[in-house]
């Protein structure tokens, strides 16, 4: 809840403005003279700026706090008699109130100075230097500095005091001073936008950080840590921007595009010239224009957008759209193999070292081929009894099932289920990719759909390690990850590897074939989608994502909050923040494998560090 009140009062009256301190509500209201208080009605701190038309980029940093007011340019006895009373109000409240006077120093400074009582507040100032100090600063060729003033004075230079120090400490609060260094613009006060964004990111956690420890400590508010000190509410205009994000990311389908139209064709022409002759790929044709969408990627304000959590997830995101439309016009030619390089971050070497070990320990099992088999459209009515299931949680969830002769992979795709129409898989099988596809892609999806922001669903930047990490462990905890299921995934690394190392289409086959005992057609199934586009190492990232995901775990990382959409791990403390300020809700629906019998037992296993050969 929000209260939005536009004042046209001549004389402050807070209680006007609000009557009542409600939880979880706040005020934005545009003040006379020029100014703005936007308060979070259970947050009992405030950054405070004068307004200064020169020196818009400070203004930017203090409408990154939760709370924060901006001081018109006139009438100063005015703002000093709210921020009295207003002060009054939320230490009543709180028994305490925190406030911080953000000031811009002189061009040529690199330090911040802190004024404040230090021997009061010696470790919310100590917490504030120390994160300050974090800032990048040499690898641009700046030398910040911090430096903590024991001071009565709490403004700077001739600036006039906003409150009188003995009266501030009789209702209970503390007010302090913060020079910033304006290192993040020229002479002439042209912001340099990469630098000042991640500036403004750490300097936001620092204010939130020493301010958690003043609240915590001084005050009997309830909030649980320093992320609740974030924005509670997103600015329409980033909700535009968020959803021309996704609307950029889903007028075209990336993986089906760069998915051969002609797989089967060429399937049986390579074996029935015994792996001697291949023709080329042929892909569908692109249903946009990569450098149309481009402009449009780049006209979105992403730069203006006041939270650095968001802004952060916005412009990597932005990145890798970016990337992925330069590979479809790339689509065929070596450039994409580079491209996709850059994409999927290269392959780690304990990644291929994990690859292996499985390869070494365990053997391909071609007994498994002669068992039952069910085709696509009985593992279609399989998927449907998962729907229901979904369904039984959140009646509003909806999925159907695609059987296409063009598909060369089962995808899931904006949470829909794609299956190619000679697909065949054994009853186990079938039983791991239900909870793959459908309990992993489809169910993140969903869930990515509820959330405020829609990148949640459509995925944000590198999520898809995670997601196939995710998936492939619901194989192995619902009972259903094979031996010849972990190999296929470890050798699609060895596959990766070698595509990076300069392999041909048969050199790569024979490697897999010969080297490693993979059935012929297993053997062309990876060959064939490592070089899908050009040479596509997207494949590595499910054994990647297996790792990375294993040792999450078993650092004490949580397995549900993973559930909430489409992330990267890299997001998890970032979620958790948007999490915190109620900007990231928990999951509607859950998994049928967490009800598994074994479910405890598999997963405690995988904490204490299971090699992955053991989990079969």
């Amino acid at each position: 809840m929000s209260t939005t009140v536009q004042s046209n009062e001549t004389a402050p009256n807070v209680e006007k403005l609000i009557p009542k301190l409600s939880k979880g509500e706040r005020t934005v209201t545009s003040l006379p003279h020029g100014g703005n208080l936007f308060l979070e009605h259970d947050v009992p701190s405030l950054l405070i700026y004068r307004y200064n038309p020169n020196e818009t980029a400070t203004k930017r940093l203090v409408r990154g706090g939760a709370s924060y007011l901006i001081i018109g340019t006139q009438e100063f006895e005015y703002y000093k008699k709210f921020i009295q009373d207003l002060t009054a109000l939320m230490a009543a409240k709180f028994g305490s109130f925190i406030i911080v006077e953000i000031f811009t120093g002189s061009q040529t400074s690199k330090e911040f100075v802190i004024k404040g009582p230090s021997h009061k507040l010696p470790v919310s100032l100590k917490v504030l230097k120390d994160e300050l100090l974090k800032i990048k600063s040499r690898q641009y060729n700046v030398h910040l500095d911090v430096s903590i003033e024991q001071t009565k004075e709490r403004q700077f230079s001739d600036e006039k005091p906003l409150l009188d120090i003995l009266a501030i400490k009789e209702c209970g609060a503390t007010l302090i001073g913060l020079e910033v260094p304006p290192v993040y613009r020229d002479e002439q006060g042209t912001i340099y936008p990469v630098y000042f964004r991640d500036f403004k990111v750490q300097f936001i956690k620092a204010i939130q950080r020493a301010v958690f420890e003043f609240v915590r400590v001084q005050t009997t508010s309830s909030l649980a840590n320093y992320n609740a000190l974030g924005k509670r509410t997103i600015h329409e205009e980033v909700f535009k921007i968020d959803r021309q994000l996704t609307q950029i990311e889903t007028s075209y389908q990336f993986l089906l595009l760069v998915a051969p139209v002609n797989i089967q064709a060429l399937r049986s022409q390579f074996f029935e010239s015994h792996f001697k002759k291949l023709d080329r790929y042929h892909y569908r044709l692109l249903p946009v224009d990569p450098d149309i969408l481009k402009r449009k990627l780049y006209n979105l304000r992403i730069d203006e957008i006041d939270d650095p959590a968001i802004s952060y997830l916005f412009d990597e995101k932005r990145e890798e759209i970016d990337h992925e439309l330069t590979m479809l016009k790339e689509r065929g030619s070596k450039n994409f193999f580079h491209s996709s390089i850059r994409l999927y971050k290269g392959l780690d070497k304990n990644v291929l070292a994990e690859a292996e070990l499985i390869l070494q320990n365990i053997n391909e099992d071609h007994e498994k081929e002669k068992h039952e088999h069910i085709t696509s459209l009985q593992f279609g009515e399989l998927a449907k009894k998962e729907f229901e299931y979904f369904r039984g949680q959140d009646a509003n969830f909806g999925c159907k099932v695609h059987i296409r002769d063009d598909v060369n992979v089962m995808m899931v795709s904006k949470g829909e289920l794609y299956l190619p129409s000679d697909y065949t898989m054994s009853k186990k099988g079938a039983k791991a990719l239900i909870q793959h596809e459908i309990g992993t892609h489809a169910l993140t999806y969903y869930n990515g759909t509820q959330q405020p922001l829609t990148q949640m669903a459509s995925g944000l930047a590198n999520y898809d390690a995670l997601q196939e990490g995710i998936a492939v462990l619901s194989e192995y905890l619902c009972g259903g990850l094979s031996g010849n299921r972990l190999r296929i995934l470890a050798g699609r690394v060895v596959a990766g590897e070698a595509l990076l190392n300069g392999a041909d289409f048969h050199q790569m086959f024979f490697k897999l074939y010969s080297q490693y005992d993979f059935t012929k057609e297993r053997a062309f199934n990876i060959t064939s989608r490592m070089f899908q586009g050009g040479g596509f190492l997207k494949d590595i990232i499910y054994l990647k994502g297996l790792v990375r995901l294993r040792n999450y775990l078993t650092d004490g990382g949580e397995l549900q909050p993973l559930l909430r959409g489409k992330f990267a791990l890299k997001h998890v403390n970032v979620i958790q923040d948007l999490s915190d300020r109620g900007l990231v809700i928990p999951p509607k629906l859950s998994p049928r494998y967490l009800e598994h019998k074994n479910f405890n037992k598999r997963i405690n296993k995988l904490k204490k560090g299971l090699p992955l050969s053991k989990m079969i």
